[in-house]
């Protein structure tokens, strides 16, 4: 792979690592559901650089503020360099092909991580969710930033999976979330190119809203979903969707912007947060054509 590609390579996957265990689950299941990819593994190392622990180590050595700053910046790389290299282990262990990326961030590691994907244009950028939901993870987790900016797929994988979502995650189907939309149709588009060989299916809820049942989706099997439930709107959409994927055994769940901006989509609940937001299994978000459209 090159550091730098003017058009989207297909052949490999930008996978965010800090260390967690959710990363970590994220690189694994990330490696079930795309085997054969190359990875990149990045490590953002953002203020204050190096941990707390080796900061108290440093205080104790720097004989003047310039020497501190010179030390916390040498070992901050290199603790960076660490964290990066342990990511690319369990890349290579689950069956990536895997190298690093540790790179300096001054804070706000997922736009950062939309930024890279700009740059560098993989298949999908892999990031893992601690499973926060309502105010908590609309309030900026790392893979909510990606989701709304990356003009790239996003893969978010939540942490846990339960035994038999990771079983699923190597050969399961994929459901895409359908309802005829442009941005529906390009997640089904992606969901064939970057899943080529699995079993794709177009789910539509029906909600009193979604205005292509039964419509054509490409050749893919469709599915026509009750979405008739306690919730309503997108969250009665997103519970169809994640029942359904549960029922089949899916693989993971497809879901595509209707083109609002990401402000707009905080505020407004779409399919695609309230489907990122509380599906149990991991979440291919892909965005529309005008990702950076105006921003109100």
């Amino acid at each position: 792979m090159t550091a730098e590609a003017s058009d989207t390579d297909r052949s490999h996957v930008l996978a965010g690592y800090d260390g967690s265990p959710g990363a970590a689950n994220a690189v694994e299941i990330g490696a079930r559901l795309l085997p054969g990819f190359a990875a990149q593994v990045v490590h953002l190392w953002a203020p204050p650089f190096a941990s707390p622990e080796l900061r108290r180590r440093l205080l104790r050595r720097g004989t003047s503020l310039d020497e501190l700053a010179a030390l916390i910046e040498r070992e901050g790389a290199a603790e960076a360099d660490r964290v990066a290299a342990d990511g690319v282990a369990l890349a290579r262990a689950a069956g990536w092909q895997a190298e690093p990326l540790a790179k300096r961030s001054y804070g706000g590691e997922g736009l950062e991580l939309a930024r890279l994907a700009e740059k560098l244009r993989p298949a999908a950028v892999v990031v893992g969710s601690r499973g926060l939901s309502g105010v908590r993870a609309v309030l900026g987790s790392v893979s909510d930033m990606v989701a709304h900016y990356s003009p790239l797929p996003a893969l978010v994988v939540p942490h846990p999976l339960l035994a038999e979502e990771r079983r699923a995650a190597a050969a399961g189907p994929v459901v895409v979330g359908y309802d005829g939309s442009e941005g529906a149709r390009g997640a089904l588009a992606a969901a064939a190119s970057v899943f080529a060989g699995r079993e794709l299916i177009a789910a539509v809820a029906a909600d009193g809203s979604a205005s292509a049942a039964g419509a054509e989706a490409g050749g893919a099997e469709t599915v026509v979903l009750d979405a008739d439930r306690p919730a309503h709107g997108a969250r009665a959409v997103a519970d169809a969707l994640a029942g359904f994927a549960a029922q089949r055994g899916a693989a993971l769940i497809v879901v595509g912007s209707r083109g609002r901006s990401a402000w707009r989509e905080i505020l407004l609940g779409s399919v695609a947060m309230a489907v990122l937001h509380h599906a149990e299994r991991p979440v291919l978000a892909v965005p529309g054509a005008d990702r950076f459209a105006g921003l109100g």
